[in-house]
């Protein structure tokens, strides 16, 4: 979380417009406010406005050693409030959630010693220079022992750490084993992230589906995953209902459908709630602009 995301690393694209022009935006520099961020909008563009043929990337220093935190919590609530306590303080190099399902998901797959008990895990690290890394740690491991985590596990080597990142990058193929998945990432401010987990644990109640979550916590972007068995009478339709529910949520926290995955086609439908007429319509105009044919990415994002 602490180095930000892709887009903040594209410095320069050439693209081949839709009447087989090429421009070329941006160029090798950290800092360009030359005319209309084009640059930004090509990136999030997800193919509807161009082929990008050519990318200028920035590249920065190689990570220090980092310290590793995990913690485990009674409940989701409380993890999440961790989240929020650590981030009103420091900018962690890593901060990720897991729930109870997820945990078992994975340690089902892994058999990494999880503790299948605890309702939330945190995994934070730090990269900060020195004694800075320890005392950016000590911070972290106090908020979660004042919100009464179940345990604190802390270490400065590498190796042991990347165990249990590990555990967290596998949560996609162990869900997988457990039936068909519909990928959801949705978003809220973190200081908003403990009405959204345990929100999305109402909805999986309610509808009656296994929601496992998964999140980039620090930046308040969350993977509920709606796991669901094809073969069952009604599940695909529960799923689909959750799906939506899930997307509602996050707007009406004033947060986003979508953190990193992209609009697509699947969540289309689900724009104009967010971004409301005139966003859309302003979107619309940009693309009927730049490809009148609408032969990029048809059927996609508008």
């Amino acid at each position: 979380m602490k180095y930000g995301v892709t887009t903040d690393y594209v410095l320069g694209l050439d693209v081949v417009l839709p009447d087989g022009s090429r421009v070329r935006l941006g160029g090798t520099q950290v800092k360009d406010v030359a005319g209309l961020s084009l640059l930004k909008l090509f990136v999030g563009s997800e193919g509807t406005l161009g082929v990008i043929t050519r990318a200028i990337l920035r590249l920065v220093p190689q990570q220090a050693e980092k310290a590793t935190l995990v913690a485990t919590f009674a409940d989701i609530r409380t993890a999440a409030d961790a989240v929020v306590g650590m981030c009103a303080q420091i900018r962690p190099s890593m901060l990720e959630f897991m729930d109870g399902p997820s945990i078992n998901l994975i340690e089902d797959y892994l058999h990494a010693g999880l503790d299948r008990e605890a309702g939330a895990m945190l995994i934070a690290q730090s990269d900060a220079p020195g004694p800075a890394r320890s005392f950016e740690i000590a911070i972290m491991e106090k908020v979660c022992a004042d919100l009464g985590a179940l345990e604190c596990f802390v270490t400065d080597d590498p190796d042991e750490g990347e165990l249990f990142v590990a555990a967290r990058r596998a949560s996609f193929p162990a869900m997988e084993r457990a039936g068909s998945l519909m990928l959801e990432d949705v978003g809220v401010a973190v200081p908003l992230l403990p009405d959204l987990v345990t929100g999305i644990a109402a909805i999986a109640e309610r509808t009656g589906t296994m929601i496992p979550v998964v999140a980039h916590a620090g930046d308040g972007n969350t993977h509920p995953n709606i796991i669901y068995d094809p073969g069952r009478p009604g599940a695909r339709e529960a799923a689909q209902q959750a799906f939506d529910q899930v997307m509602a949520l996050a707007i009406s926290l004033n947060g986003t459908i979508t953190g990193e995955h992209g609009v697509g086609r699947l969540k289309k439908a689900a724009l104009p709630d967010q971004l409301g007429p005139e966003v859309m319509a302003l979107s619309t105009k940009i693309k009927d602009a730049v490809d009148p044919q609408g032969i990029m990415n048809p059927g996609a994002v508008l």
